[in-house]
Formats: C-alpha cells, sequence, structure tokens
C-alpha cells in the first residue's frame, strides 16, 4: 500500500483506470495518478515555500546562496539561515503536516468537514493547562508538558463522553464541541483572574506563534510522527472503511469501532504534541484535510496530500506573520485564523445550499 492510494501486486498487470503502473522488479504498483500528481506538486511547492521563507528577511538571502548555505558550501549568510531562519522553517513545516494529519483522522472517524482538534476540545484542553502554568509562575519548561497533559486530559474526557454507542460520528462532534465550550470557559476565568502580563503571556501562546521557538520543538514533533509513522501507514489503509456503516464494516471483515477509536486516538495525540508544542495555531487542521480532499477529488481526505498542505499553509502563514508588518511579527495562528474564518463560512454556506 501506498499513501497515495496505491497497491502493490505480485506480478506486472495492466493499470486500472485513472492509475500508472509502477514495475519494481517482480513486483508492479498501482499508483492512482491524480493523487501522486497532487502530493508532487504540493511537496514543490512547499519546498519553495521553505526556500523563500529562508530568503525573506533582514538581510535579505538570495536563493541560491540559501542552496548553498543548506548544501554545505558556506557562504557569509549560514548563520542567518542555518542557525536563525532553518529552525523556524522546519518547525512551521513539520508542525502543519502534523496537524493536517489530526484533522484528517479526527475528520475521518467524525464524517464531518468542521471537525478538527480545535473544535472537539483537544486544542482548548492544551490551551487550559498552558494558561495556568503560564499564569502561575510554573517555569518555562513546564509550559509544553503542561499542554500536553491538558490535550491528553480533553481526550480523555472526549472519548469517555463520545464512545457509548460505538463511538458514533454525531455524539461523537457533540462530545467535541461540549468539552471545547467547557475548557475555553476556565480558560477564560484563568485569565480574568491572572496577572495582565501573565495573561497577556497567556493569550500570545493561545493565539499560536512560532516566535523564539527551534530546534527543541522541532525535535518533539518529529520523534512523535516517527513513532507514530508504524500508526499513520496502518491508517492510511484503515481510513479506507470509515465511510463504510458498521453493518457492511463487519460484513467484509473489519472491526468498525476498535477502527474509529484507534485512528482518533491517533489523531488527538498529534494534535496535542503539536499544540503543546507551538500553541494553539487554529484551522490548519479544519482546511487542510478538506482543501486536499477537494484537490484529490476524493471521499474522504487524503493523509499524505493533507500532511504536505498542512506544512504548506503553516509556512506560508509564519512567513507572511513575519514579513506583512515587519519588523512587527504577526503570530502565524492570525494569520491561519485569516485563512480559516472565511473557508469555514464557506462550508457553512455550502452545506445550507446543499
Amino acid at each position: 500500500m501506498n499513501a497515495a492510494g496505491g497497491g502493490i501486486v505480485s506480478a506486472p498487470t495492466t493499470a486500472l483506470p485513472g492509475r500508472s503502473l509502477l514495475r519494481v522488479g517482480p513486483l508492479a504498483v498501482q499508483v492512482r495518478r491524480r493523487p501522486a500528481l497532487v502530493a508532487a506538486t504540493l511537496f514543490l511547492l512547499l519546498v519553495g515555500a521553505l526556500v523563500l521563507s529562508l530568503s525573506l528577511g533582514t538581510p535579505y538571502v538570495a536563493p541560491a546562496d540559501v542552496l548553498r548555505a543548506l548544501s554545505g558550501a558556506g557562504t557569509p549568510y549560514d548563520l542567518v539561515v542555518l542557525d536563525l531562519r532553518l529552525p523556524r522553517a522546519v518547525l512551521a513545516a513539520l508542525a502543519g503536516a502534523a496537524f493536517g494529519v489530526a484533522g484528517t483522522l479526527i475528520q475521518s472517524v467524525a464524517r464531518n468537514p468542521l471537525a478538527s482538534p480545535d473544535v472537539v476540545g483537544v486544542t482548548q484542553g492544551a490551551g487550559l493547562a498552558a494558561t495556568v502554568a503560564l499564569t502561575s509562575g510554573a517555569a518555562a519548561v513546564l509550559v509544553a508538558p503542561a499542554a500536553l497533559l491538558g490535550g491528553l486530559v480533553a481526550a480523555v474526557l472526549l472519548f469517555a463522553l463520545g464512545s457509548r454507542h460505538g463511538l458514533a460520528a454525531q455524539r461523537f462532534v457533540l462530545a467535541g464541541v461540549a468539552v471545547a465550550f467547557a475548557f475555553r470557559a476556565l480558560t477564560e476565568v484563568v485569565m480574568l483572574t491572572a496577572d495582565p502580563i501573565d495573561g497577556l503571556r497567556a493569550q500570545i501562546w493561545l493565539i499560536g506563534t512560532l516566535a523564539g521557538k527551534g530546534w527543541t520543538e522541532t525535535v518533539w514533533i518529529a520523534v512523535t510522527l516517527a513513532l507514530l509513522l508504524p500508526v499513520l501507514a496502518w491508517a492510511g489503509w484503515a481510513l479506507r472503511s470509515t465511510a463504510l456503516d458498521d453493518d457492511t464494516a463487519r460484513g467484509v471483515g473489519v472491526r468498525p469501532v476498535a477502527r474509529r477509536i484507534g485512528l482518533a486516538a491517533t489523531g488527538v495525540l498529534a494534535a496535542a504534541m503539536v499544540t503543546a508544542q507551538v500553541g494553539a495555531v487554529d484551522f490548519v487542521a479544519l482546511v487542510a484535510p478538506q482543501v486536499a480532499r477537494r484537490l484529490v477529488r476524493a471521499e474522504r481526505p487524503p493523509l499524505l496530500c493533507a500532511a504536505l498542505l498542512g506544512a504548506l499553509l503553516l509556512v506560508l502563514a509564519d512567513l507572511a506573520g513575519r514579513r506583512l508588518f515587519a519588523p512587527t511579527q504577526l503570530p502565524a495562528g492570525v494569520l491561519t485564523a485569516a485563512i480559516g474564518g472565511p473557508y469555514l463560512m464557506f462550508l457553512l454556506l455550502r452545506g445550507r445550499r446543499s
């Protein structure tokens, strides 16, 4: 299997409609042309966005010098490119990819394009815990672990409330909305009773920003994604059954409830970890899967394309936040909200017309 929707057969054969046949020795790989083309295009756009992010700024670094610095050839701009800009750009790409993966898994389980970590309460749980840590004088190093714990507590509540009747899609979303509102209200209470300076720090974290972050946060997200790779490989295959009703799924030998719980748990774990590292960057997990689904013209969000699109969106949002009002920097979450808000209204209007 592959993430673009391909399958492996034991001998060369004729390609199915809409697919290309790639032969590797005695094996033949059926690759869906459109998902593969979209994934390749998104990857090239992501590489271009990363080079642009490393190039633009003060001082400006020509793309050719960026590539030379990355290759280790040695340039006068090595400090700027490798030490100052590269950690933040890589962090944006990995965090965006993790958000895209989390959104794809949660939306597929919920069968609802409006479901995402920032809708079903995971982000709000992390935000409450981070706000408590930031306003109680806790050491800065404890903010990320506290946020991760808060996101996981929210996930436990979500599963406890939404797992009846086999984690039914509608109940799962309603439980998530309830959890999100409860944690958001508690966060507001904590901020209103906190010192104004601490409250401002918490507010910036809740918006979501990559400023002041680098390799430490990048490593945490990279390790999480690496550990989840086997699960994500399974998820890419398991997502095919999420569109089936439970009786049909059982008829073909699938355990739908266990599969939905596994997919949702993977999604909330990825969302909790990335939120703990970069803050509550909203709407990337909401927008990326659905835009990727429309690009691929598929019935369900494609995992790989959603990850690439999430990475591209966050890299561009962080770049725009750095450069639009330079030297003032806007948090990346402000830019993603500017994208996600209109898109959310589009989904609502489209659903009403349907």
